[in-house]
């Protein structure tokens, strides 16, 4: 079995650092008018954030913004990673991992919007090694352009594929979630979606979105056990 993490209000909150992050970035590069006001963030991959706000901003969409924004990024989200109460893994994330990880049918992994390094970092300053996840799929690794969430559980089954040698059924994915795009990507892949509501969106909208199972967080840790091996898609 293969479960894949979001990370953003799924693992962990870091109190809106990335998005304080980006535009200080984007005031460093452009001028104070800078803003991200009208971006989505929730759910999102980093380079469709940072090409929307070089749109709203009025500045060209090249590789060289791009990656002089993704720079900025990274040099502005340590420092406000560590300021005091910032950084912290959500209810239920530390025994969850502790006891996937612990099993040996089990293989984790991330599939998120972030960047490998930005997102490494935000992990890191919570407490969680991103050594723990071994089947990745990040924000930046989209075959396709333009990028979108849901061409990311293929690139974690071919990292699986890769890493064990065999392949894996759809069926035997699990993507864990707080948003639609969460659940939108895993069911047009045909895996199954575990939705939590410790993001923006609520039970209700989770549920609507199609997420075979709902739960307000990950700390009834037996339970969500339970349901992931089953391999059931709803309970």
């Amino acid at each position: 079995m293969l479960i894949l993490f979001d990370i953003d209000l799924t693992l962990i909150s870091t109190f809106g650092s990335g998005m304080h992050a980006l535009e200080q970035a984007g005031k460093d590069l452009f001028g104070a008018s800078f803003t991200i006001k009208g971006v989505e963030f929730a759910g999102r991959l980093d380079p469709l954030i940072i090409d929307d706000l070089l749109r709203l901003n009025g500045r060209a969409v090249s590789a060289e913004h791009r990656e002089a924004m993704r720079r900025g990024y990274a040099t502005h989200l340590g420092p406000r990673l560590v300021q005091p109460g910032v950084s912290r893994p959500l209810p239920g994330v530390m025994a969850l991992l502790d006891r996937v990880r612990a099993r040996r049918d089990v293989e984790i992994g991330v599939l998120t919007g972030n960047f490998p390094e930005t997102g490494g970092m935000k992990l890191r300053a919570c407490g969680i090694d991103p050594g723990w996840f071994n089947v990745n799929a990040w924000g930046d690794e989209s075959p396709h352009d333009p990028p979108d969430r849901e061409h990311l559980p293929p690139v974690a089954m071919a990292r699986y594929r890769e890493r064990h040698g065999r392949a894996i059924e759809a069926s035997r994915v699990v993507v864990i979630g707080d948003t639609p795009h969460d659940a939108r990507c895993a069911l047009v892949n045909g895996c199954r979606a575990l939705g939590v509501a410790t993001g923006l969106s609520s039970i209700g909208a989770l549920r609507s979105s199609g997420f075979h199972r709902v739960v307000e967080n990950l700390s009834e840790t037996d339970d969500i056990e339970a349901w992931l091996l089953d391999g059931k898609m709803a309970r």
